[in-house]
C-alpha cells in the first residue's frame, strides 16, 4: 500500500520540480532585462506560461524567488569548484595564481550573479525577513566554503595562516565586497571575473604559509 502511494507522488513531485525551474529560468530572463525591482511577478508567469496560481504555489513572494535563484547559482558554481578540488593535481599548487586559476577563480560566466547578488543585498536591508533568509544563505555558502578548503588542507598539506573558517568567511566577504564594487561600477562581467581572480590571488597568497625559501 506505501509503495503505491509512493509511486503516483512521483509525477505530481515532478511536475512541481518543473515548475519551479522554469519560474526561476523565467525569473533569470526577466531579471536579465529588467532589473529585480522592475520584474514583476505577471511578467515572470508570463514568460514562464503559468498562472499567479501557480506562481505562489511554489513561492511565498518575488523575493523568495530570487533567492531561490541565487541560491541556485551559487550551488552550480560551488558544485563546479568542488570537481576541480577533487581533479586538483600537485602541479596546481605549486603557486599562488595557478592554485586560484583552477579552483577558486573559476569564471563567473554569464548568468549575472554579481548583480543578482547585490540587488538581493539590498532588498535584505528593507525587509527584515528577507535579511533572515539572506543570512541563512550566506551562512550555508560559507559551510561550503569552508568544506572545500579543508578538502585542499586535508588532501595537499597545506597550511593556512587562519584557521579554515576564519579563512572561508574572509573569501566569502570579500567575494561579496567585489560584487558590490563592480556592480556600482557597472562593470561587464568578463572584467568582474578578472578583478576577483585577482583579488583572492592575493588573498590566497596571504593565506597560505608557505616555507621559507632556503638562503644561499
Amino acid at each position: 500500500m506505501t509503495e503505491v502511494t509512493d509511486v503516483t507522488a512521483r509525477p505530481g513531485s515532478r511536475r512541481r520540480e518543473q515548475t519551479r525551474a522554469r519560474l526561476l529560468d523565467a525569473a533569470h530572463e526577466v531579471f536579465a532585462e529588467v532589473g529585480m525591482d522592475a520584474a514583476s511577478v505577471e511578467m515572470i508567469c508570463e514568460r514562464a506560461g503559468f498562472t499567479r496560481g501557480a506562481f505562489y504555489s511554489n513561492f511565498e513572494s518575488k523575493d523568495e524567488l530570487f533567492l531561490a535563484l541565487i541560491t541556485q547559482l551559487a550551488e552550480a558554481k560551488l558544485d563546479e569548484v568542488a570537481v576541480r578540488v577533487r581533479d586538483l593535481s600537485p602541479e596546481a599548487l605549486a603557486d599562488t595564481a595557478s592554485l586560484v586559476r583552477h579552483v577558486v577563480g573559476a569564471s563567473i560566466g554569464d548568468r549575472m550573479e554579481p548583480r543578482l547578488a547585490s540587488e538581493i543585498r539590498t532588498q535584505a536591508m528593507r525587509d527584515p525577513r528577507l535579511a533572515d533568509a539572506y543570512l541563512a544563505w550566506q551562512g550555508a555558502v560559507r559551510d561550503r566554503v569552508e568544506g572545500i578548503i579543508q578538502h585542499v588542507v586535508d588532501a595537499h598539506g597545506l597550511r593556512l595562516r587562519l584557521s579554515v573558517a576564519d579563512a572561508a568567511q574572509l573569501l566569502v566577504d570579500v567575494s561579496d565586497d567585489t560584487c558590490i564594487r563592480a556592480t556600482l561600477e557597472g562593470r561587464p562581467v568578463a572584467e568582474v571575473t578578472e578583478l576577483m581572480n585577482d583579488r583572492l590571488e592575493r588573498l590566497v597568497d596571504v593565506l597560505v604559509d608557505r616555507p621559507a625559501a632556503p638562503r644561499r
